[in-house]
């Protein structure tokens, strides 16, 4: 199994990949980092052809790049955001725990899909995981503070931006459980590619298999990118070959 969860947390000295109650993904093997290299390389555009080739969920159009410069991609660490009382424990700063828990390898997702205007990030967790060296951040809610991830070159995709603190309007209800994010379920342990032109979730199960269409489509574009170089006729390039091109990948 790539991915094992820990369901411990010590305050005082949590371990490198753990997450509080909820418990978090372990980088631990060579196959996980040989996936997240594979995945940096591809682009949304190749990953959704990928996507519609299997006939798979998970790609978001419409979430633009609020900050930050460039693509990202890693593994999915969840933080679900709501109404009413926090889960019983220490008091804690919505975030927080995903931020401990994550590393380079990491993308943190935010579900606050509430319908309040607050905002679901902010600068000081924009700073922190930077520092942290996490990936970057997509959100379904509103963030704050963009001047600052603009300031600190932090990649944050979202739709909606505030100037709204979630104090006292909302509270974090779970780090690393199962979310909703534009109508998509997203589970701690998934990986994620997001940049200009779309953000791609894909489960555990699928990433071999999504690497390796995506892959492919990569190699037949480049290969018709030869062609007109070569000065082959567009109608010829951009003809059956490309059409045929989804189909042939199966």
């Amino acid at each position: 199994m790539t991915y094992c969860y820990r369901m411990v947390y010590n305050e005082r000295n949590p371990p490198r990949w753990a997450c509080d109650n909820w418990g978090i993904a372990l980088i631990d093997d060579h196959a996980s980092r040989s996936r997240l290299q594979r995945l940096r390389r591809l682009d949304c555009c190749a990953l959704s052809d990928a996507l519609d080739k299997l006939e798979l969920p998970g790609v978001i159009s419409g979430v633009p790049q609020q900050s930050g410069t460039g693509r990202i991609a890693g593994i999915v660490i969840t933080v679900k955001l709501g109404t009413g009382e926090p889960p019983p424990g220490p008091p804690r700063h919505l975030g927080a725990a995903a931020i401990e828990a994550g590393g380079a390898d990491h993308v943190i997702v935010v579900e606050q899909r509430t319908g309040i205007e607050a905002g679901s990030w902010g600068g000081l967790l924009t700073l922190a995981a930077k520092l942290k060296g996490i990936a970057g951040v997509i959100a379904d809610g509103p963030v704050r503070d963009i001047d600052d991830a603009q300031s600190h070159g932090f990649p944050i995709f979202t739709r909606a931006l505030t100037a709204r603190t979630a104090r006292g309007r909302i509270v974090e209800k779970a780090t690393n459980a199962m979310i909703i994010v534009w109508e998509t379920t997203v589970e701690p342990g998934d990986y994620v590619a997001a940049d200009r032109s779309g953000v791609v979730f894909i489960k555990q199960d699928d990433i071999d298999r999504v690497l390796a269409t995506a892959e492919q489509i990569v190699d037949r574009e480049a290969a018709m990118a030869r062609a007109l170089l070569d000065g082959a006729p567009v109608t010829q390039v951009l003809g059956d070959n490309y059409e045929r091109m989804l189909r042939d990948t199966r």
